[in-house]
């Protein structure tokens, strides 16, 4: 069995290059929630309007719109827009003309989609090869979000080997970094990706997620582990741009439909294949090779698809091009139209919440700065709620936060926080205490990408069959019921007795709760905040994967006896684990009946108004 490295009772000191890294980390981060220098400024801002039930007050609305959602021939447009006006018209008419024409500026800016337009706006692919090509290059943004959670996950310990001195904590921050940017990013970047284009932030996405892996690879010089978990932060603000915006170019470039079904649920597929392949990649390379070799080869990944993603995904059409005039009435206006008030209160509270909680396992909550950070968090989550109140264009209105939202995205967080949690320590508890390899302990998970494919089309199929509450209700089951089995699981007990069980029953969980999630919130929302419902989803996700690793920690490190008693640590926080996976499953079963009731209660009154 190999050495394990137990934290012990008194840590040393956080040096000043955490800091540093940290401070440096968390301007960054507020720098890059806006647009920023490199872009050709207003020449390349543009609007996706979102279907609404306002939309008939917007001229020619219709018109702009083909079938299927996808835009017609601008030249309509513009060929409506050039005829003279009427000569017996008088000057005394031109204010009248100007009113209206600023009502019809404010009514696009309006409908500004915070994420995922509901139209669908860029060309259909030409062929079934293009079409192949296109779903397999935009499906690589699911495929490489979950890659990026294995590539620590898996190798952590390797990887922790390269450090002196690395503290259990400290190694929870190569996932929780990466997962932590991820979620904070996802409603600022499906923002800019309805001002800029999805596909340019898909483009600059890649590129970025590319420049960080290659610099997390050297990450193994320094002798602490400071610089490679900021570099992992970075890959996760990469991961966060892709992730929205590919949802929004699936989005728009398919109807509803069978057809979105099946590209949908062939996307969602791709997060358990993702963590398997990558985590057997990165085992096999950094047993045989070196691990820096897994990040740089993530690298060439990246900047290839970006490449790719040039010329595969078509160019979008915008459906109204009239904000060009009112941004150039007002060069600052993208500050209210990307509400960078919102964004840095929101950013600066997921940030600062979420680092206290991961550092605390390290450091204590003895020391002021842990907790201090928590209050200010919450102080900045405050504000943002003040701020969104205020917000002429708010990133998240306060006024979609209903009962159905409430209760999805609480199933949802607690789901994925079981699942990371178990995900994480059952790979620690593999490799520490049952003495298996890294390539050994993901080989173990090899059933999932099958599995996963089958949960996706099971999900396909039932759609448009049973409730999406349902659904919810079946997803959870199988975070339940694998995190049961994880928590329970001998360390002397053989592979297929217990452990091969969770591995084939996770995939659903994840593969279901997703789609199920983004159609009831959909359901709940009003059709200008459509495109909201899969961000809040895949915020709700990602955040839950960080944070939820450091309320495990703490769990861990307070009750592992010092450090003496390594399983005792594990067990309480696979116990953990369980815990939010029996919370998730009683908050579905609770919604589903509400919404059950609610559905008999509609039916009875449909049936009294048509007597």
């Amino acid at each position: 069995m190999p050495a394990c490295k137990t934290r012990s009772d008194k840590f040393p000191d956080v040096s000043i290059s955490k800091y540093i890294c940290f401070v440096l980390l968390y301007a960054t981060i507020l720098f890059a929630s806006s647009p920023g220098a490199g872009m050709s400024a207003w020449e390349h801002m543009s609007f996706i309007a979102v279907t609404s039930k306002q939309s008939s007050a917007t001229k020619n609305a219709d018109n702009n719109i083909g079938g299927g959602g996808i835009m017609s021939n601008p030249d309509i447009e513009s060929t409506e827009s050039s005829k003279p006006a009427d000569t017996n018209s008088s000057a005394s008419q031109q204010p009248v003309a100007e009113h209206e024409a600023d009502s019809a500026n404010e009514n696009v800016l309006r409908h500004v989609s915070t994420t995922i337009s509901a139209r669908s706006v860029m060309k259909p692919p030409d062929s079934l090869l293009h079409e192949i090509c296109f779903v397999s290059v935009v499906s690589m943004g699911q495929f490489l979000t979950l890659t990026g959670l294995a590539l620590s996950v898996v190798t952590g310990e390797l990887i922790g080997r390269s450090f002196e001195d690395i503290s259990a904590g400290e190694r929870s921050w190569f996932a929780a970094s990466y997962s932590l940017t991820v979620g904070t990013f996802i409603l600022v970047a499906g923002r800019l990706g309805d001002l800029y284009g999805h596909k340019r932030m898909y483009v600059v996405g890649f590129a970025w997620y590319g420049l960080w892996s290659l610099l997390a690879g050297f990450g193994v010089y320094p002798k602490t582990p400071a610089f490679f978990i900021t570099c992992r932060a970075f890959q996760g603000v990469g991961a966060g741009l892709i992730l929205p915006n590919c949802l929004a170019i699936l989005g728009q470039t398919y109807p509803p439909g069978r057809r979105k079904e099946l590209v949908f649920s062939i996307f969602g597929a791709m997060a358990p294949a993702g963590f398997i392949v990558a985590g057997i990649f990165a085992a096999l390379v950094s047993e045989r090779v070196w691990w820096p070799w897994s990040y740089w080869i993530m690298a060439i990944l990246c900047f290839f698809l970006a490449t790719v993603g040039l010329f595969v995904i078509p160019k979008e059409k915008f459906v109204d091009r009239m904000h060009d005039s009112v941004l150039d009435q007002n060069r600052f206006k993208f500050i209210t139209l990307i509400d960078i008030p919102g964004a840095v209160t929101s950013i600066s509270g997921l940030v600062l919440i979420n680092f206290s909680w991961n550092q605390a396992p390290i450091v204590g909550w003895t020391d002021p700065y842990t907790y201090i950070l928590l209050i200010a968090g919450f102080l900045c989550f405050g504000a943002f709620v003040f701020v969104e109140r205020k917000a002429k264009y708010p990133l998240v209105p306060t006024s979609i936060f209903t009962s159905d939202v409430a209760w999805t995205l609480s199933c949802v967080a607690c789901g994925w926080a079981s699942f990371s949690i178990a995900l994480y320590y059952v790979y620690q508890f593999n490799i520490l205490l049952k003495g298996d390899s890294p390539l050994l302990s993901v080989a173990k998970w090899s059933g999932a990408p099958v599995t996963g494919i089958i949960a996706g089309l099971t999900t396909a199929y039932l759609l448009s069959r049973v409730p999406p509450s349902a659904i919810m209700v079946m997803a959870l089951s199988g975070f339940l019921i694998g995190s049961t089995l994880l928590s329970t699981l001998p360390v002397n007990q053989t592979y297929w007795s217990q452990m091969f069980v969770p591995t084939l029953l996770y995939p659903f969980g994840m593969d279901m709760s997703f789609p199920a999630a983004t159609i009831l919130l959909s359901n709940s929302m009003p059709h200008e905040h459509q495109g909201l419902a899969a961000s809040l989803v895949a915020t709700a996700v990602n955040y839950s994967i960080s944070i939820s690793l450091g309320f495990a920690g703490t769990i861990e490190t307070q009750l592992n006896d010092g450090g003496k008693d390594i399983l005792k640590g594990y067990r309480e926080a696979l116990y953990f684990s369980n815990g939010f996976a029996s919370l998730g499953m009683l908050l579905s079963l609770v919604y589903f009946a509400a919404t059950w009731i609610r559905s008999r209660r509609n039916r009875g009154a449909e049936k009294e108004e048509s007597v």
